[in-house]
């Protein structure tokens, strides 16, 4: 059998089909190094096949079934999947209901880039033995990989998170790995930009000089700092000019345009993402409470 090399994980995906089956795929990317795919499949649904990125799945549906290392490996929902570079697997359906799945490819660089960071010296690659597992806390970043998509600074945030998660799997039991050791004057830097840099995109490359670091250090330290990820902080400063913006009564979509979202639509994921409420819901409820004279207590 013939064996693809491919760089890019979809494309491995698509170009090794020995034979066509029912299913589809969207992906996303790669950004950063990071690249986004999410697919369901009847039947076979690719032949043997490698490349060479990290290939951290998620199974959402039915019963995903592939050849690993010399054995059939199973993979069921809410399991996770892991595929270091370069090894030969393929994948079919459990049942004839079918699967479904997410998947994060990283090039290998950025994971060891990743983990120099988080370890304070080279290491070398994590290596998790067991590629099926039941590990909530890599669950959750494929999760929250795709909620964030690639936008600059949510890929640099998906490799640190998989790096830990990687690195706590290789070693279950073992604690958090490295230094904690935070630069506070240079993360306040970094985030006193994205509070005057809110309504537009901004790059890795911009907090990198900022604060002197790299962009690993500076979504690790973020985050032990001030509890979060720069994108997700930067995203924090949008809906709260949006609030403020809701509350002059003025058009949803301007509101969504001045405070820096692609669109509509986009704001109003994010803002229920966050809130819970859709943002005309959210301003009805408000004007509500102000008309009944109503105040925080």
């Amino acid at each position: 059998m013939h064996h693809h090399d491919n760089r890019s994980g979809a494309e491995g995906l698509e170009r090794s089909c020995g034979r066509p089956a029912a299913g589809w795929i969207a992906g996303a990317g790669p950004v950063g190094g990071v690249e986004l795919l999410r697919a369901w499949f009847a039947g076979e649904a690719y032949a043997k096949h490698r490349h060479d990125t990290y290939a951290i799945g998620y199974t959402e549906s039915g019963i995903q079934v592939f050849d690993y290392r010399g054995a059939a490996r199973v993979s069921r929902p809410g399991q996770v999947v892991v595929l270091h570079p370069d090894a030969i697997h393929d994948g079919r359906a459990g049942t004839e209901d079918g699967f479904g799945y997410r998947i994060v490819y990283v090039e290998p660089s950025h994971i060891s880039e990743a983990v120099r960071v988080i370890c304070g010296k080279a290491h070398p690659l994590p290596f998790v033995r067991e590629p099926v597992v039941t590990n909530a806390r890599l669950a959750r970043v494929v999760r929250d990989a795709f909620r964030s998509g690639l936008v600059p600074l949510a890929a640099d945030t998906v490799v640190v998170d998989l790096a830990e998660g990687l690195l706590a799997a290789e070693r279950p039991g073992a604690g958090s790995a490295g230094r904690h050791r935070v630069d506070g004057p240079a993360i306040e830097r970094a985030r006193q930009f994205l509070d005057a840099e809110r309504t537009r995109v901004v790059h890795s490359s911009e907090l990198e000089a900022i604060t002197g670091m790299t962009r690993y250090e500076v979504a690790r330290q973020f985050r032990l700092m001030l509890g979060t990820s720069p994108h997700r902080y930067l995203v924090g400063r949008r809906l709260e000019l949006a609030r403020q913006r809701m509350r002059g009564g003025r058009p949803l979509a301007d509101v969504a345009y001045e405070a820096g979202f692609a669109d509509q639509a986009h704001f109003t994921r994010t803002f229920k993402a966050a809130l819970g409420l859709t943002p005309a819901r959210y301003r009805a409820l408000s004007a509500r409470g102000a008309a009944d004279g109503r105040a925080p207590s």
